[in-house]
């Protein structure tokens, strides 16, 4: 079945077509959910959570706004960067290190496979270090600006410009 056919059906509330869908995104889906909560069952959780909020909102994706697998990135990094945030993960925080969701990309796991198939590796590559560790911060780890200047130890003004800089930079290779 094509993917939009896949999608429709999902939306007509079709559990063959969810089956399909985890099948197809879970793995790169719990690979962003990881990068950002840094815990094995912490993420496969929020992984659940994830399909569930797929299953039950999927009439809301709108192919008119985004790519599918888009669509599923942001609720998984809503969902983190909210567990992340919420009490009960705060009071048994251990101290994140700040890995790079690049290295998971990089490395030989199958997420790399995944995200290489959707085309992500070759966008990340071509990104300057800087880029790579603002991106992470900013939007898979949901810091704010002030968070990532006092985390990379440079001026908030200068997060600020450089964000700005790597996101053009994106816009401008994924427009190529």
């Amino acid at each position: 079945m094509q993917q939009d056919g896949l999608i429709l059906e999902l939306q007509k509330g079709n559990q063959k077509a969810f089956e399909r869908i985890y099948q197809l995104y879970s793995e790169s889906t719990y690979g962003i959910i990881f990068s950002i909560i840094g815990e094995k069952d912490i993420a496969e959780e929020v992984l659940q959570d994830v399909f569930m909020k797929i299953w039950e909102n999927a009439e809301s994706y709108d192919s008119s706004k985004g790519r599918f697998f888009t669509w599923i990135l942001n609720i998984a990094r809503n969902a983190s960067i909210d567990k992340i945030r919420s009490k009960s993960f705060k009071n048994k925080k251990q101290n994140l290190a700040a890995d790079n969701f690049v290295d998971i990309l990089e490395s030989n796991s199958n997420f790399s496979a995944s995200a290489d198939a959707i085309g992500l590796k070759k966008y990340i590559e071509i990104l300057k270090p800087v880029c790579k560790k603002l991106i992470d911060l900013l939007f898979f780890k949901g810091y704010t600006q002030k968070e990532t200047a006092d985390e990379l130890e440079m001026p908030l003004g200068t997060v600020k410009t450089r964000n700005r800089a790597c996101i053009n930079k994106l816009r401008e290779i994924i427009g190529n």
